[in-house]
């Protein structure tokens, strides 16, 4: 039964209640008709909780904007919605289409910054955010006394004579629910093996991000990627009001498991009487990423599981002797769970 206005409801109590379920719940296809997101289909997603959110289909089934009772919880840049056409591999080109939002996947054979590997050159982040989707659906439907709300599709990264990895992605949800599942599935449908890097790009922004929140995070180790996250180390739980002239800090996380082998991120605002909680296994994604920056207009809490403890891109991680490889047909499953906690 699902639970909201302070009491369960069965399935006969709610269809006797309203005309259509999307009254309260429901998703809707929309598609954007100016600028540079022209021609790009999203799913609007609401819940009756009050959390709502947008999934991006040109954008590998990301997630955009995202409320909760009103009050925004994701970052978004100045790039706004782009579509993959106006993608720019080469270098940091990635930063014209990055427009924030609440998840943005990097992957799915590289993140971190440009390099070059295996005579391959790189580009920021890898290239699965600006690929569309396909073999979309999207469905709302009862189980028992539960309203469920789902989104999926496939993202296929491949090249001749290159990669060729499968993304299969399932977001749900349902009718008062005051969470969102990621699951997700990648395979190397290749035939030879191939390097598989994968990033969930968290971006939280104001004005679930102030000076007042707070970041829990039970760690094991946590190392500062440069001299400028050096000098933030000992503050990286805290946050500043937007400051001119600030300079990212990044942090590489060993996150500490639960009995379970579960991790717990917490982005709390007491201000708001607000917490985002995200959950996820650590043997999938065993680091933490966390990108911090203060600026102004560039106000952003990025909190970022990944599969391999690489802040330097592809190369940086075969030269360490971390890069997670895919055999021919093999595959890896990541499943995270975003909750707002009040």
């Amino acid at each position: 039964m699902a639970e909201l206005y302070n009491r369960k409801w069965s399935r006969q109590e709610w269809v006797r209640h309203v005309g259509h379920l999307e009254q309260i719940a429901g998703i809707r296809l929309v598609e954007s008709a100016d600028g540079r997101g022209r021609g790009c289909r999203a799913f609007d997603v609401w819940t009756g909780s009050g959390l709502s959110f947008r999934v991006l289909a040109e954008r590998a089934l990301d997630i955009s904007a995202c409320h909760y009772k009103g009050i925004s919880l994701a970052w978004l840049s100045p790039v706004g919605e782009v579509h993959p056409a106006c993608y720019e591999p080469e270098g940091l080109g990635w930063l014209r289409s990055f427009g924030g939002g609440l998840l943005v996947t990097c992957g799915l054979d590289h993140f971190g910054p440009p390099c070059e590997d295996a005579g391959e050159l790189l580009g920021l982040h890898g290239r699965v955010s600006n690929l569309p989707a396909c073999c979309l659906s999207h469905r709302a439907w009862w189980a028992g006394d539960e309203y469920r709300l789902e989104v999926a599709g496939e993202v296929r990264q491949a090249r001749v004579f290159g990669e060729n990895l499968l993304l299969r992605r399932r977001i749900s949800t349902g009718l008062g629910a005051n969470h969102i599942w990621i699951e997700d599935e990648v395979v190397n449908e290749g035939f030879i093996p191939h390097p598989h890097m994968m990033m969930y790009h968290f971006n939280l922004g104001f004005p679930l991000l102030d000076e007042e929140t707070r970041l829990h995070l039970e760690t094991e180790r946590t190392v500062a990627r440069d001299a400028e996250a050096e000098a933030g180390l000992a503050e990286w739980s805290r946050f500043q009001p937007p400051t001119p002239g600030y300079r990212e800090q990044v942090f590489l996380h060993t996150p500490v498991a639960d009995s379970n082998g579960k991790v717990y991120v917490e982005i709390e605002n007491p201000r708001l009487e607000l917490c985002l909680r995200l959950t996820y296994d650590k043997i999938a994604l065993p680091y933490l990423v966390q990108w911090k920056m203060m600026g102004e207009g560039l106000y952003v809490l990025g909190v970022e599981p990944v599969n391999c403890p690489a802040m330097h891109g592809r190369a940086g991680a075969r030269q360490s002797g971390v890069l997670p490889i895919l055999e021919p047909g093999e595959s890896r499953r990541y499943a995270l769970r975003l909750e707002v906690l009040a």
